[in-house]
């Protein structure tokens, strides 16, 4: 039976970022890290349908997980991205308020203070609309180190660099079950050549489950992890819209956020290649289905032209959908990033991953290190 020191459990861009960071940390530098995912290829599903942001780290609990790895993070990925020449661009963002909404900005500044985010900025009306002539706001708060990637060029990056240190990359290979017993894991899957299906077993020393929407399902075919460790997992479906013609805009716009933070509102990024598009929405969905829903155009429609008056009807048109897995259902609160070591399940070697949605790209990095020292 094959054996290996280290296996991750889905190649998304967490997966991905946790690889590298164990592969370049002292105790796991000539260790075998091997790296599952049953897609034929690494961040198929929810790394691959997002806005492609790099998040400030403004809005999230001060103390949560979410807060410290998305700041930290955030200044890892950007130097990830210089050394490694990867593409991105730190555009910044308003966060525009309209006629009585100006105290939120307030409180919002309060909270990225408490997240130590220290370079916001407060944009008077007549200076927004110097600085974005299309968007109208009673004010703004300006995010100088928010950015965009290139998420696809980062995750190519993350498996190169990992399998040059010796990672094993390994898709179309499905986790079935994972048994422990004397201080290793075995783990059942079945690989997948050309619909040709084949049983593979193999025994590792340390487990980590980051399997993103499916990490709940697969931590209950874990034995020794008590079914109370695992969070109920709700799907929440965002949409996009692209909008067609050069960008309106020269910086991300955001409105003010949603109750309980459930999104951040139909706002508008630009991708790395000069395309604008706007969402997501937050719909939560019993089932995984990415079809964009068209007749929520008009909808979207109304929602941007708060801020986007001059919006032209004719150039919002449905784009992809992404499905985030939250722990946290509609109605509730906002919850952390669930990250799971043997001092909450009992089980030595094994780390689990639950609700790692936004902002999981920025943070991934951070995240790896965190991972990284469990693990140790």
């Amino acid at each position: 039976m094959d054996k290996f020191d280290v296996c991750i459990a889905g190649a998304g861009v967490v997966g991905l970022a946790i690889a590298y960071q164990l592969s370049r940390a002292a105790r796991h530098r000539n260790k075998s890290i091997v790296i599952i995912e049953k897609e034929n290829s690494f961040g198929k599903i929810t790394s691959s349908r997002n806005s492609e942001v790099i998040h400030a780290g403004i809005y999230y609990s001060t103390d949560s997980l979410k807060a410290k790895l998305c700041v930290t993070g955030k200044h890892l990925l950007y130097a990830y991205l210089e050394e490694f020449n990867v593409p991105y661009q730190k555009v910044g963002k308003f966060i525009v308020a309209q006629e009585g909404e100006e105290i939120i900005l307030q409180e919002i500044n309060v909270k990225a203070i408490e997240n130590e985010v220290t370079d916001l900025k407060f944009i008077e009306s007549k200076n927004l609309k110097k600085l974005e002539p299309n968007v109208k706001g009673s004010a703004a708060l300006f995010s100088p180190s928010t950015g965009i990637i290139d998420v696809h060029a980062y995750m190519q990056s993350l498996l190169f660099l990992a399998e040059n240190s010796g990672v094993t990359f390994s898709p179309f290979t499905e986790i079935k079950a994972v048994d422990f017993n004397l201080g290793s894991f075995k783990v059942s899957s079945v690989l997948n050549h050309d619909n040709s299906f084949e049983n593979y077993k193999f025994e590792c020393n340390q487990f980590v489950n980051c399997a993103g929407i499916d990490a709940q399902q697969l931590a209950s075919h874990i034995e020794g992890v008590n079914q109370n460790h695992i969070p109920r997992l709700h799907l929440c479906k965002g949409d996009y819209f692209s909008y067609s013609g050069p960008s309106p805009f020269k910086h991300l716009i955001y409105p003010i956020p949603e109750a309980n933070h459930t999104g951040l509102g139909i706002h508008s990024t630009i991708d790395i290649g000069g395309q604008t598009r706007f969402g997501p929405d937050t719909t939560f969905v019993e089932e995984l289905n990415y079809d964009v829903d068209a007749a929520k155009g008009q909808r979207f429609y109304q929602a941007i032209q708060k801020y986007f008056p001059k919006i032209d009807r004719a150039k919002l048109n449905p784009g992809y959908a992404g499905i985030r897995p939250k722990i946290a259902g509609p109605g509730e609160a906002a919850a952390d990033f669930q990250i799971h070591g043997a001092d909450v399940h009992g089980v030595s070697g094994l780390v689990q991953l639950f609700g790692i949605e936004s902002p999981g790209l920025t943070s991934s990095l951070a995240i790896g290190n965190h991972v990284t020292d469990l693990l140790e």
